[in-house]
């Protein structure tokens, strides 16, 4: 019986010690992703299909730090209409 077994349990929200992000950018391709980005899928078939993915119209990104405190689109649109409230409105004369 062979008990050398290479895989490694980890907990999902750890690093394996031979991941080094040493120089890495935070965010470095956020703006291109945000344009659209292609997605190339190779099939176990052999076959390749390629997808063109961009962001629907009207559709925003948060950063993490504002995901923390808005966690759906109704927590975001319930603080957006409690900000639109608060903006004086043009007196029309």
């Amino acid at each position: 019986m062979n008990n050398n077994n290479s895989h490694v349990e980890t907990p999902d929200n750890d690093m394996l010690p031979e991941y080094d992000f040493t120089g890495g950018v935070r965010g470095k391709h956020h703006q291109e992703y945000r344009q659209g980005h292609t997605v190339t899928i190779h099939q176990a078939d052999g076959t390749t299909v390629v997808q063109h993915l961009t962001m629907p119209e009207g559709a925003i990104m948060l950063d993490p730090d504002v995901r923390e405190f808005f966690p759906n689109a109704e927590a975001v649109n319930h603080a957006l209409r409690t900000l639109i409230h608060l903006i004086p409105q043009k007196k029309v004369s």
